[in-house]
């Protein structure tokens, strides 16, 4: 019996002094590594990728291919010749071009005052109310509606015998009332503001997302030091909603460049088209006059105007990030 109780702490010495086997790691580089050489190098998820890229080729980068190409030739559809940069300098010649130009910053200028502000007005306004969220629905619900069905309702309205100018009359303010979509510039402002009405609502979500996205802590600690009003607004609310702004303002950008189904339902450009604006230059050039190699140029020149405001608004915007 003493023999076999001895033996137990001894058992028990031999298993605590036994060595234990050691569990390899690596670090991430060399995980990193061991994965590519199973999988076989950098150049493994090219065919994953060629959907993709094949997508984006012959539905981005072939037209716009085509586009540099066809407007270097004078051609109605049937026949083309070559004329070099004669399109591109009759651009420069060309008045309804330069007042399509106009009309497309008034445009840009127009949806980041009117929607973007009144959008972030209306989020900060009803964010803490009790029937706030009621309040961004009715806001939103124009949205919902297409832009053809806008213009439809719009033009109901906007027209010499519509219903804003009999309004103004029966409140005897008819000295106000216009032919809103029958003179430069009241007509291009006009659309604006018919633009503004459906599109502030998308700006309403996206800054109520923003809104709700900022740390109770933080609103807090401002409180305690006493902000409030403006000053918390300035101070607080507008830097959180930085990254929310810089998509809205993007996006307001890009949309309002290319502008086309709210001016056609309305206008269809004129009169005498003096409410083009660049993309539906380019479309009845294109399309309807059949001057496709000019109507190439303008697109070539709407589609760097595209991408050389939107690059250079983000490059502004985005934090830079330097290499570790």
């Amino acid at each position: 019996m003493t023999d076999a109780v001895r033996a137990i702490p001894a058992a028990e010495s031999a298993k605590v002094v036994r060595p234990r086997r050691r569990i390899p790691t690596r670090t991430p580089h060399q995980a990193a590594a061991a994965a590519r050489g199973r999988m076989g190098g950098p150049l493994t998820g090219v065919p994953w990728a060629l959907p993709a890229l094949l997508l984006v080729g012959v539905l981005l980068i072939y037209p716009f291919l085509r586009s540099i190409y066809g407007s270097l030739f004078e051609d109605n559809g049937f026949t083309s010749h070559y004329t070099g940069l004669d399109n591109y300098t009759r651009l420069a010649d060309d008045p309804i071009f330069g007042r399509s130009l106009l009309n497309t910053v008034m445009w840009v200028a127009g949806t980041l005052l009117l929607p973007v502000l009144a959008g972030l007005a209306i989020a900060v306004a009803t964010h803490r109310m009790r029937l706030g969220r009621i309040a961004q629905l009715v806001v939103v619900l124009p949205y919902a509606i297409s832009g053809a069905a806008t213009a439809v309702l719009w033009k109901f309205i906007l027209t010499s015998e519509g219903s804003l100018n009999q309004v103004l009359n029966a409140l005897g303010l008819g000295s106000l009332a216009h032919p809103w979509l029958l003179e430069w510039p009241q007509n291009t402002l006009s659309m604006i503001v018919a633009s503004t009405w459906q599109a502030t609502g998308l700006n309403v979500v996206l800054f109520a997302i923003g809104l709700r996205a900022i740390p109770r802590e933080t609103v807090e600690a401002a409180e305690l030091d006493g902000a409030t009003g403006w000053r918390m607004f300035r101070h607080i609310t507008l830097p959180q909603l930085r990254s929310v702004s810089v998509v809205v303002i993007g996006m307001a950008i890009v949309n309002s460049l290319k502008a086309f189904d709210m001016i056609w339902v309305l206008t269809q450009g004129g009169p005498a088209r003096s409410s083009e604006t660049l993309a539906l230059t380019m479309y009845r050039e294109a399309f309807r006059l059949f001057h496709v190699g000019y109507g190439s140029a303008i697109a070539l020149v709407l589609s760097v105007i595209v991408v050389a405001s939107s690059w250079m608004y983000l490059r502004r915007q985005m934090p830079e990030t330097s290499p570790r």
